[in-house]
């Protein structure tokens, strides 16, 4: 009996315990590791796809695929830095529409991200495109009409209220952070508090048996695949007023982070299980890897290969505990 019991608990909280002996060996290893400073570091530096990661988690519950937010990010943010220069700049992007206040940027990235998102649900829903195939060619076109948009040139010299999104602090605690914190809990909510939740769990639980309960399953994938893309439109501003330039080329692979982070965190790909705090696990794991062999001075190639090591690892403990369910 106590046997059954710790399996039940490792493998609803194993995660946590993963992330709790991570911090605690690279405290050992590390004096700088456990400092205040260092650890807002962490969450900071992956605040953005933190972003991006609560939207792919949405899809993937749903037994979906998100390939295309890496892009669809740097589209908002080319977009939205457009409308974010400053007046005296003298390559602005629109001179004669003045210094705008950073609401109209805001909603821009907001919006672009939404569009993008609908696209590449109406295509699947109305279409039977497979998710994999239609999120990839919104990650070709995407990243074509950001590069089309700017003529492969960076949109620089942003506003101060508009890299405030980026690089403000809130008493001692980054933007970038609180912001990821505040969607966290819309997220969270939204899932596991509302009808929306739990038809994205029940089209990834079973497509067809969600249709004869009466749930829109086309009006839902739209609904799911247009929140990923407002939320990879609003990490294009997070990062484009991070950096002061909104970049054609901004976001590269970011959507394979997003996938590890919520793949990492229990988020399973057969569809119908996952949960935002195991998604922000996850997304620490990557954050406190990322971090500690970078302050051990392990090379950039050989964290390639760990992440991956461990990406592949998540999937097929995943593989095995549906199995085991089944």
């Amino acid at each position: 009996m106590n046997r059954e019991v710790a399996k039940k608990i490792i493998s609803k909280y194993g995660i946590y315990f993963v992330l709790l002996f991570m911090v605690i060996a690279m405290s050992i290893f590390s004096d700088v590791f456990l400092t205040g400073r260092n650890l807002i570091s962490v969450i900071r530096q992956v605040s953005v796809i933190g972003l991006l990661s609560l939207g792919v988690t949405l899809v993937i519950i749903s037994k979906g695929i998100d390939l295309s937010s890496g892009s669809v990010l740097a589209f908002s943010a080319v977009m939205a830095a457009s409308f974010g220069q400053l007046i005296t700049f003298a390559d602005k992007m629109y001179p004669g529409i003045g210094e705008l206040p950073v609401i109209v940027p805001l909603l821009v990235a907001l919006a672009v991200g939404t569009l993008c998102g609908i696209i590449n649900g109406a295509l699947i829903a109305k279409t039977g495109i497979p998710a994999f195939i239609a999120t990839l060619g919104m990650y070709t076109a995407a990243r074509g009409a950001a590069l089309l948009y700017t003529d492969g040139r960076p949109v620089s010299n942003l506003t101060d209220s508009y890299k405030w999104f980026g690089q403000g602090y809130v008493g001692f605690i980054p933007v970038p952070v609180l912001i990821y914190i505040l969607m966290a809990v819309i997220t969270w909510v939204l899932l596991n508090h509302t009808r929306f939740g739990k038809n994205v769990y029940a089209i990834g639980g079973n497509i067809h048996a969600a249709e004869v309960s009466g749930i829109n399953v086309h009006r839902n994938l739209i609904k799911i695949y247009a929140y990923a893309g407002l939320l990879s439109g609003l990490a294009g501003l997070v990062m484009s007023a991070r950096v002061d330039t909104g970049q054609p080329g901004m976001g590269m692979g970011y959507e394979l982070d997003a996938i590890a982070a919520t793949t990492i965190g229990g988020t399973s790909h057969a569809g119908g299980i996952g949960t935002i705090g195991g998604a922000v696990v996850g997304l620490l794991i990557l954050g406190v890897l990322n971090n500690g062999l970078n302050l051990l001075g392990v090379s950039a190639y050989w964290q390639q290969i760990i992440k991956g090591v461990i990406i592949v690892g998540a999937v097929v403990i995943d593989m095995r505990r549906n199995r085991v369910k089944k």
